[in-house]
């Protein structure tokens, strides 16, 4: 059930570019998260100069202009390890498929609950499934 929303500069990625980013996504939430592989809900944002800002150096990573955002809202209960794993595994991913440089695969993980989810009809659908109806 995570909804993933991807923000890039303009122009960095073409259509079958992101079509592979979202691939790639999807099997690391398979593999780490045991996301069903048909829990699809992706969103990618291009943005225009004067609306994507990001610190070229921050915490000693380089990033350049291919810099992806990658925010990742999500059912809490992850480990740490789980997360590091997913992280880890993404970056590699990406960088070999596309290829792209593993520092710029900027990833913020959003945890909720079941009660924060309604997948449509105005129904919180994930507290049947999670046990909380």
């Amino acid at each position: 059930m995570p909804f993933i929303r991807v923000s890039y500069y303009e122009h960095q990625y073409d259509r079958n570019k992101l079509g592979q980013i979202s691939r790639i996504i999807g099997s690391a939430l398979v593999a780490y998260f045991n996301v069903p592989k048909d829990d699809v809900f992706q969103v990618f944002h291009s943005h225009k100069e004067g609306e994507f800002y990001y610190s070229p150096s921050y915490l000693g990573v380089e990033r350049s202009d291919g810099l992806l955002y990658i925010q990742i809202t999500l059912k809490s209960g992850r480990t740490t390890s789980q997360k590091k794993g997913f992280y880890s595994a993404l970056a590699e991913q990406l960088s070999n498929e596309l290829p792209m440089r593993k520092e710029d695969v900027f990833v913020v993980l959003v945890d909720n609950e079941y009660e924060d989810w309604s997948f449509g009809n105005g129904e919180a659908q994930m507290l049947k499934i999670g046990g909380g109806l």
